[in-house]
């Protein structure tokens, strides 16, 4: 009987998973910047569904929340590019290290908003 393949490890599991939901640009990421969003139940399947775009830590729970639980459309309706953008080097530290890894080689311009980087 020949010997199975080994699985991959559970940390390159999450990041194909989040990998395959990415836009391929940034600036496709044409959500919302301002005004309350609820979030869709697939997304926000728990606690908190609506937010307020324009309170600095309602915006950063649901991004973190859309980052870790939303898929490629979700992804798309629902995060602003300049708003990501901005909020990167706070955002980075309250994701997982799957999600920010994922984020930061597939979109340079995140690496380079992240405290500490190279200007």
């Amino acid at each position: 009987m020949p010997a199975a393949e080994p699985s991959p490890p559970a940390a390159e599991v999450l990041r194909q998973r989040y990998a395959r939901r990415l836009p391929d640009v940034l600036g496709r990421l044409a959500g919302p910047t301002h005004g309350s969003v609820q979030l869709p139940l697939h997304v926000a399947w728990s606690g908190l569904t609506r937010f307020d775009l324009d309170r600095p830590r309602s915006r950063m729970s649901m991004y973190r929340t859309v980052l870790a639980e939303g898929q490629h459309d979700d992804l798309i309706a629902l995060l602003n590019r300049d708003l990501l953008i901005a909020q990167w080097p706070v955002l980075r530290t309250l994701i997982s290290r799957a999600i920010r890894d994922v984020w930061e080689e597939a979109f340079p311009e995140l690496a380079s908003a992240r405290p500490g980087a190279a200007a």
